[in-house]
């Protein structure tokens, strides 16, 4: 074994062992127990972040912990290859996307593997390949002949100069990127997947997902919204016409005195006809992009639209409005306004001076002002005539019973969740399978047909998608007949949606998943990504997961049981200021640094300059601020395994990590020390047989520290996946051992049996290093097939116990007794001490408190 720790060296050949043995490629093995590891799959950009590094490392960690308990664990990668940012990419490099994303893999890839993660590469895929997208094609069909996919119109943004769809990405300050021309909203038509159809679903089984973070679920349940209320129809005044509110508060009825309708409403468009004024405020509506998150701040503008609403009950008149707050895309597009009990409806009210009546107050009967703001608590109805009198869910039944005894309302059920937009105007992505025959009918294109694909070889010029631009790739047959194919794309969600299922047979040509395979491992056990995917992503999952499920393709419900969302990578950020006053970044391992006593960073300067620097804290690891940290930079300069370790001690998973290459220097200092410890010990030959019955009290003491580390260890990194505290036990471990003598032959073996198991405990975290290590220490086999060592609970049982003795409070005694010694035989111990003794004699003892083998508390005087 050589003395010096060299990963240089080491991690290569270890790395070629793995390839060689095929060591992390796995089959089904029935009868024996399976772990499905799985890490959110990379966009192939080019390069890894350490975003990238932590998730993977992770996932890795856990992985092979569960093969060590036994397991037969799957760890699959591929690449989410499609996307928006391959055709800017093309479009900047002057290349095809295809080009582009290939090269990235390959270079990807590379990083991947000089990590050490033991992914079985034979099940590798990447969307963007026809073998793959064949698939989803295919079942958007059968979702089609189910009654789950519909086309209709939507909007979208609009760039009149380059005549073309934009991205939300791509709209920059109201703008097209590269225009410059005024984005408009503008409504085509787009395909849809029925994800309401599941709304109740879905959302009644986030309850199963016990593994899945709070935040998480809650977030979920909030995405899907689900409220019960009451639909009502309005009539239009002087005219055949009506409309649909939706309302969660029906008890506010009586104090409507405006109705709001989105631009986009038929009421709006209608109204705007013959009035330029509220035509113009429409089409400044239609277009200004606003998200559901910024309706509550933004400002409140509108205009009458000279209509008026028939109350269902009263009967009165009351104003129709166009409101910039009220979307189209959210509910009806109406709202009813109750200014009195709606704070929004309340600042648009007095913005426009419209009435504001009052019909709710607290239950307790008092008298509610609301001359400054709406009273938007649930109370006791008043001025509502025959409902007076009644609160919240009494008022809700008799309103929503009158409603419906008059055919102008029902109860019912609504959810926040819109059908899924799966239309993408864009090329780079999976052609929706779908014809248009001569006769205009829509039809799905033949399974036979399958895969649509979409050509590699194109020029991109950044306006044109170049399957919309070659018209005769939209042009095929249809039953012997001219027909014409869709030319949108899939939005990638799609391919996120079910790739952890394609892991499991990715290689079946004839399916697009083996079932017997796809059970086998299915639910993935353990999902680790980026809490950003909250919502769209794991909501689409588990969507198509039940789809999948209905079409008897897997048996499962959920796909995901056990959820970690890991944080961050924050770094230091470093800028220098040019004559113009532009902020200059520096990459923090270009920057020296000075720090006070504290560690706090005090001056900083460009290494190869000798410029100053001044310090904008840490912040996201982002380009903007040249602060990304190259992993490749760091394996090569520590190691693969320094750089895993330093990721999994610096912070909780869930939490945000601040990269310090301080902390990357520590780790790389354990590892040699580690090292260094088990080269000096097989220097001395092989270990002896431990007798644990000869053990001295010392070695006891240091095996039952051992015994707790492995202990502590395996509940770290199972139950509570708090990696950085396994590694701090393990660390602290490490400090006794290199103070233990190595004497004796009892003290070799159990030098022995410790680094043995520290090799093992650390094998998941540092896997070339515990590669060789288990090695040099004289075990046959490779330490990712050992078994994860058993904490032996007699080394655990303690002989004496350290007990600290007060008086009054204040220490003044540590005393050794036996474990098992009673309160009585510790308290004769403790007077027996001459310092207690000094502060007890001539007292009266009034009380003896005894906290079992921690504490002995007398209170004298």
């Amino acid at each position: 074994m050589q003395e010096q720790y060299n990963p240089q060296q080491i991690e290569p050949q270890v790395r070629a062992h793995w390839e060689e043995n095929k060591t992390y490629e796995v089959t089904e093995q029935p009868g024996k127990e399976k772990f499905y590891c799985l890490s959110m799959f990379p966009y192939p950009s080019g390069r890894l972040h350490m975003g990238h590094v932590r998730n993977y490392t992770i996932g890795d960690v856990i992985a092979r912990y569960q093969r060590m308990l036994g397991k037969n664990v799957l760890q699959p990668i591929g690449w989410d290859a499609f996307g928006l940012p391959a055709e800017n990419a093309a479009v900047k490099n002057k290349t095809a996307p295809a080009k582009w994303t290939y090269e990235n893999i390959d270079y990807m890839k590379g990083q991947l593997n000089e990590l050490g993660f033991g992914y079985d590469w034979s099940r590798e895929f990447a969307t963007c390949r026809p073998e793959y997208y064949r698939w989803e094609q295919w079942f958007f069909t059968r979702l089609y002949e189910k009654g789950l996919v519909y086309k209709k119109m939507a909007t979208v943004n609009w760039d009149p100069v380059d005549q073309t769809v934009l991205a939300n990405e791509q709209v920059v300050d109201g703008r097209g990127w590269r225009s410059g021309a005024l984005v408009e909203q503008k409504k085509i038509p787009q395909w849809f997947i029925k994800i309401t159809a599941y709304a109740q679903e879905l959302l009644d089984e986030i309850e199963k997902l016990g593994g899945w973070p709070d935040q998480v679920r809650t977030m979920q349940r909030n995405w899907i919204g689900r409220s019960e209320g009451v639909e009502i129809d309005f009539n239009v005044a002087d005219s055949e016409q009506n409309f649909t509110v939706y309302t969660t508060r029906p008890d506010t009825l009586m104090g409507v005195t405006y109705v709001g309708v989105a631009a986009a409403h038929p009421l709006a468009e209608q109204a705007a006809k013959n009035n330029p004024e509220l035509a113009a405020f429409v089409e400044e509506c239609k277009n200004t992009k606003v998200a559901e998150a910024d309706l509550a701040t933004m400002e409140k503008k509108g205009m009458a639209t000279g209509l008026y609403a028939i109350h269902p009950l009263s009967g009165k008149q009351v104003p129709i409005w166009v409101a910039n707050f009220v979307l189209m895309d959210y509910g009806t597009g109406a709202v009813m306004a109750v200014p009195a009990h709606d704070q929004r409806d309340y600042e648009f009210a007095s913005k426009y001076g419209l009435d504001i009546v009052q019909v709710i107050k607290p239950a307790n009967g008092s008298d509610q002002d609301v001359s400054e703001a709406a009273y938007t608590e649930k109370g006791v109805l008043f001025a509502s005539g025959e409902f007076d009198g009644l609160e919240f869910e009494a008022a809700l039944d008799a309103i929503a019973a009158k409603l419906t005894s008059l055919g102008k309302g029902q109860k019912t059920v609504n959810f926040r969740l819109r059908d899924w937009g799966v239309s993408r105007q864009r090329y780079w992505g999976s052609p929706i399978p779908m014809l248009t025959t001569e006769a205009g009918d829509t039809v799905p294109a033949p399974a036979d047909s399958l895969p649509v694909v979409l050509p590699e070889d194109v020029v991109m010029d950044g306006v044109k998608s170049p399957i919309k631009a070659d018209l005769s790739w939209s042009q095929t047959e249809y039953q012997g007949q001219p027909a014409t194919r869709e030319t949108d794309t899939f939005d990638t969600f799609m391919e996120s949606s079910w790739y952890y299922a394609r892991y499991c047979s990715p290689h079946t040509d004839d399916a697009m998943l083996d079932p017997a395979k796809a059970n086998y491992w299915l639910p993935v056990d353990q999902y680790i990504g980026g809490i950003e995917h909250a919502c769209m992503h794991l909501l689409y999952a588990r969507f198509m997961h039940k789809l999948l499920r209905d079409e008897g393709l897997v048996d499962s419900d959920e796909p995901f049981k056990r959820l970690l969302c890991q944080g961050m990578v924050l770094a230091d950020a470093f800028y220098y200021e040019d004559e113009r006053g532009g902020q200059n970044w520096v990459s923090p391992v270009d920057v020296d640094i000075k720090r006070d006593e504290k560690g706090r960073i005090v001056a900083a300067a460009e290494r190869e300059t000798g410029r100053e620097l001044i310090y904008a804290g840490m912040s996201k690891m982002s380009k903007s601020k040249n602060n990304g940290i190259d992993p490749g930079l760091m394996v090569e300069r520590y190691g693969a395994d320094t750089v895993r370790l330093f990721m999994m001690f610096a912070a909780p998973p869930e939490l945000t990590l601040e990269w310090q290459e301080s902390g990357v220097e520590g780790s790389m200092r354990f590892l040699k020390r580690f090292w260094k410890l088990a080269h000096t010990h097989t220097s001395n030959g092989s270990a002896p047989q431990l007798d644990v019955a000869a053990l001295n009290d010392a070695q006891k003491d240091l095996r039952r520290d051992l015994h707790k580390t492995i202990d502590k260890v395996g509940d770290d990194l199972g139950r509570r996946q708090t990696f950085n505290t396994a590694i701090a036990a393990i660390m602290e471990l490490m400090n006794k051992l290199t103070k233990a003598p190595l004497e004796s032959a009892q003290d070799k073996a159990l030098m022995q049996e410790a680094l043995s198991a520290v090799t093992l405990m650390l094998a998941p975290i540092t896997p070339h290093a515990s590669h060789v290590l288990w090695t040099q220490l004289g075990h046959e086999g490779d330490v990712v097939d050992a078994e994860w060592p058993k904490a032996d609970a007699n080394a655990l049982v303690e002989d004496s116990k350290l007990i600290i003795v007060q008086v009054n409070g204040k220490l003044r005694a540590r005393i050794t007794v036996a474990a098992d010694a009673d309160q009585d035989a510790v308290q004769a111990i403790a007077m027996g001490e001459e310092n207690v003794t000094k502060f007890t004699d001539g007292k009266t003892l009034r009380k003896v408190i005894y906290v079992p083998g921690k504490l002995l508390n007398i209170v004298a005087n």
